[in-house]
Formats: structure tokens, sequence, C-alpha cells
């Protein structure tokens, strides 16, 4: 499994975290989450968070979007999975997160967001890229960017080939 960020800490003891998130493509944007830290910080992430014990990963994936968004969501591919080493400050632990990814549109939006201190913005790819910390959402990010402009970049060929401007 690839992994991003820290190296491993040979005298630290990481606690497992299982999360998903999702990248909710809405045109040619994303929507993302803006969440205040517990140093009053602003940090950019894709919405998605930490899978109860016995929960199925498309469910979380449904509750966080909708606790951290207020969006309804259609999950439509498993785009990959990565690991990272890293410390929440938030929960106080060194934790080894395992992130599944997850293409997603979002569908409407159906309630307030639910999670205090999280809103939602919608930014295009490369300010996405630019804005987001974790080096693994940055990562699959970036890897739907680029099939997002072959396909732009297909799209247009085709037109241009068929005679139109």
């Amino acid at each position: 499994m690839i992994r991003f960020g820290e190296n491993i800490k040979s005298n630290i003891k990481y606690k497992r975290r299982v999360g998903v998130y999702g990248l909710l493509v809405y045109g040619n944007k994303l929507i993302l989450t803006e969440q205040e830290t517990i140093d009053r910080n602003l940090e950019i992430h894709l919405p998605g968070g930490g899978v109860d014990k016995g929960e199925h990963y498309i469910h979380a994936l449904h509750r966080e979007v909708m606790e951290e968004t207020g969006w309804h969501i259609r999950v439509l591919k498993k785009e990959g999975v990565f690991q990272r080493f890293t410390f929440m400050p938030e929960y106080n632990l060194w934790a080894h997160k395992i992130c599944h990814i997850y293409r997603c549109k979002p569908i409407y939006k159906k309630s307030l967001i639910l999670e205090e201190g999280h809103r939602y913005i919608f930014l295009n790819y490369a300010t996405a890229i630019e804005r987001l910390e974790d080096p693994g959402f940055k990562h699959f990010v970036k890897t739907l960017k680029n099939q997002f402009d072959r396909r732009s970049s297909s799209s247009r060929l085709g037109q241009l080939s068929a005679g139109n401007p």
C-alpha cells in the first residue's frame, strides 16, 4: 500500500484508524471541507472521516459527507487507498491512518452541516491541489485532475477534427 507523509517513528505506538474520503466532483470543481483546527487555523480536506466499528465503508462515507457538508452523494467508484502515519491533535494520538478514497457525485444539499467547525467550499482542481495539506489527498486530486484534463483534451480534439471551432 502506498504511504504518504512522515516516516514511521520507531519509538511511537500508533493507533490504527480506518477512514473513508470522497472526491466530490461538481462540474469542473470539487466540494471540499474547510475545518477549524484546535489552534484556530483553517485546513482544507476531502470530506470524510473514520469508520465506526462494524460500519460498512460506503455507509460511513455517506454519514461523514453528510455530517461535514450536508450533501447527499452517490458513490461512483473506489479510486484507491493509502496509509499515513501522523499525529492527530484533535484526538491527542499518533495514528496509522488507512484512507480509502472514493469518487462521488454530489446529488443535492440535504441538511445543515452537523459537525462544528466545518464548512464546505467549491474549489477548482489546481486550487484544491495547492491548498490541501494531506499529501495523500493531493495525490488523488492530481490523478483526478489529469483524468479530467485528458478527457477535456480528447473532447476538444474530437470537436476540432469534426470541423467545429
